[in-house]
């Protein structure tokens, strides 16, 4: 069966890749001039898929325009950093009126208190710092985790992506066969330029294996073990019952920092303190994404004791923009106002109720595939079995997977390009959004199985 859907798949791509080529024809034209000045045409590398990325030309609520007149229903949303939806009321109106009165001060404006304040009554931290964006997060976490342990060496996870800095970029989508052992995985660079110090210095274990953990951390070398509680460049690959608090209890014993990186899962994961929402409270932790509605904007945040190495200015962290009044504005609407925990749990049930016609549709035609959520975030894998690791992610059907993308697309359903990433529904897409979402997925159901 597996063999006959992927022929199918096969045809759908060819077919759907010509009927997107002529519905796209200026956002090729807009991506090849681009090109001549920007490597790929594009401002991030992420931003390029083919056979030619969408270029946006407006956006309100939960729907985006495309400079060709496509209608999407936007499933994307920025990569999740959208929780509050494209264009929302609260956040024109704050942004506005901070416009008024200023974008950039480099001295402290007085929301950044009051931001910070949120942030820690929302997370259960006692104290955070800004950066720009995630990329700076989970780098100053980082630096601030060997500052306060004096040591060099970090751990993450195979399959773990947390920007592009050079101690993130490391075994983020290795090739297996170069990968090493899936119990022992080799730190393998993801691009060029990065060093050898740094490969000395990163150590990769896999996801949901704590005796694999346990074995690196024996030697008391390492300063953080960084990642995500959920992975999310997976698809969504969920924790085994008790892993997260095996981690807890292990990096505690060798006197290494536990490190979240949220910057996907914060505010879309749940509401409550990351102890309410995962059981357990890391040393530190990293946000950006849905904290600020779509401006620039990180934060990381952690205990007073560790937090305090930056007051006494053994680490330093330094921004021109950090903490600019704009994206203050606009983080204070978003926590204050628009992703309220109600407005949260509204999304999330919906985003449930939309996975449960969707695990329908999977069952009435049979696909070897299931589906993840968590909070107002979902996705289908397109495998039988739940993965657990990127070993078991690596085994699953891209080939089906991009199919369903690529028709999805043509059909106005804007779902994330990378075929690992996540859906999120925002505090203001509907229920018509989300049937139409389901709508598609069966009628690509109904001719892959035909």
């Amino acid at each position: 069966m597996a063999r006959d859907l992927n022929a199918k798949a096969r045809e759908i791509t060819e077919r759907e890749k010509e009927v997107y080529a002529k519905r796209t024809q200026e956002s090729r034209k807009h991506t090849e001039r681009a090109a001549k000045v920007m490597p790929l045409g594009v401002p991030s590398s992420l931003q390029y898929y083919d056979p030619n990325p969408v270029v946006a030309k407006s956006a309100q609520g939960s729907w985006l325009e495309d400079v060709d007149g496509n209608h999407y229903i936007d499933f994307n949303m920025g990569f999740g950093a959208l929780l509050a939806g494209h264009c929302h009321p609260v956040l024109k109106t704050a942004i506005t009126n901070q416009l008024e009165n200023g974008t950039l001060f480099v001295t402290p404006c007085d929301t950044n208190a009051q931001v910070a304040e949120l942030l820690c009554e929302r997370f259960g931290f006692d104290m955070f710092r800004f950066t720009n964006c995630g990329n700076e997060s989970t780098l100053d976490a980082i630096r601030l985790a060997r500052g306060y342990t004096g040591r060099d060496k970090i751990v993450k996870l195979e399959g773990g992506y947390h920007g592009h800095h050079d101690d993130a970029m490391i075994s983020v989508k290795p090739a297996l066969d170069v990968a090493g052992p899936e119990d022992s995985p080799a730190s393998i660079p993801w691009s060029k330029g990065i060093t050898q110090a740094v490969l000395n210095d990163v150590t990769v274990v896999p996801y949901n294996n704590p005796v694999a953990l346990e074995k690196v951390l024996a030697n008391g070398e390492y300063a953080a073990f960084f990642l995500e509680p959920i992975m999310e460049n997976i698809g969504i690959c969920l924790p085994d019952e008790d892993y997260l608090k095996q981690v807890r209890e292990i990096t505690q014993r060798y006197g290494t920092l536990l490190i979240f990186d949220e910057v996907k899962t914060g505010l879309t994961s749940g509401n409550g303190t990351t102890q309410e929402r995962f059981g357990v409270q890391p040393d530190l932790i990293c946000l950006a994404k849905a904290i600020g509605g779509g401006l620039p904007i990180g934060a990381y945040g952690g205990k007073k004791e560790i937090m305090d190495v930056i007051t006494r200015g053994e680490v330093l962290h330094m921004g021109t923009y950090v903490g600019n009044p704009l994206v203050m504005a606009a983080s204070y609407a978003v926590l204050s106002e628009i992703c309220t925990p109600e407005a949260i749990e509204k999304a999330a049930a919906l985003n449930t109720s939309m996975i449960t016609k969707i695990k329908d549709v999977i069952s009435k035609y049979d696909l070897p595939a299931h589906t993840i959520t968590r909070g107002v975030k979902g996705c289908i894998t397109w495998s039988k079995e739940p993965i657990r690791n990127y070993r078991d992610y690596k085994e699953t059907d891209f080939e089906i997977a991009y199919a369903q993308w690529i028709y999805g697309i043509n059909r106005g359903i804007l779902l994330p390009p990378g075929l690992d990433e996540q859906w999120l529904v925002s505090v203001q897409h509907s229920e018509e959004d989300c049937q139409t979402h389901v709508d598609m997925l069966e009628a690509f159901a109904v001719e892959l199985t035909s």
